[in-house]
């Protein structure tokens, strides 16, 4: 998914690229909002996050603008304001939340996530479906797993990566491969961002991360989902 992010502070439009980069979102920053309005005709974000308070056009314009065309991509409003007046102004413009500055790294993520949860829901069937590996049922439409009774929190990231390996059952995949699942075809992280990756991973999905099952260890290769029967 490509995440539009409008931010005039550019130390904070770091900090969110690097957030949403890091749950596996492409990212297009701007700085002000006119530059909103023209990346959102030219990249047809997924989904945008706006700060309210920004040089040439305010958030609230650009959300004007974006729902005159879409009455459906989510937006995610930022503001340092605190006034009850500006959050209902948001909602009542078509935002679909409204972020408070300051704010946590995984309070952020979590917040994006449950918004691209209801966008993922309207994407192709073929795109949601469940999948299993052993024990475990992958929901992409829902950002998460499930073990029973347990639901397990994930990163679109980590939804490509799994989906990558049950594609692909018993083979083994080198780096590359899962770069391009995980990353795209045009990043080129090295081979240790992948095995920091892959070991988060493992500690979600894995009943045991010393002896995982899901995501088998392929050496001087990369990694390989082996189902059982195979």
């Amino acid at each position: 998914m490509k995440v539009l992010v409008a931010e005039d502070d550019p130390h904070m439009r770091r900090g969110i690229e690097e957030i949403l980069e890091g749950e596996g979102y492409q990212v297009v920053a701007v700085a002000d909002g006119e530059a909103a309005v023209e990346a959102y005709r030219s990249h047809a974000p997924d989904f945008v996050c706006l700060d309210i308070m920004m040089p040439k056009l305010n958030g609230y314009d650009v959300c004007r603008v974006i729902r005159r065309s879409s009455a459906t991509v989510p937006i995610m409003f930022l503001s340092a304001k605190s006034e009850e007046v500006d959050k209902v102004l948001g909602l009542e413009l078509g935002a679909d939340d409204y972020v408070m500055k300051p704010f946590g790294v995984k309070e952020f993520a979590a917040r994006v996530r449950a918004i691209c949860r209801r966008a993922l829901r309207t994407a192709p069937a073929h795109e949601v479906s469940q999948f299993i590996l052993h024990d475990l049922t992958v929901l992409p439409a829902e950002l998460r797993a499930r073990r029973g009774d347990q639901l397990v929190e994930l990163s679109l990231r980590e939804v490509r990566l799994l989906r990558c390996f049950f594609e692909h059952p018993g083979q083994a995949l080198d780096r590359d491969r899962l770069f391009a699942a995980g990353w795209g075809h045009k990043a080129y992280p090295n081979s240790r961002t992948l095995d920091q990756h892959i070991s988060k991973l493992r500690k979600k999905v894995e009943l045991d991360p010393t002896s995982p099952r899901i995501i088998q260890t392929v050496h001087g290769l990369g990694y390989r989902y082996e189902p059982t029967g195979l």
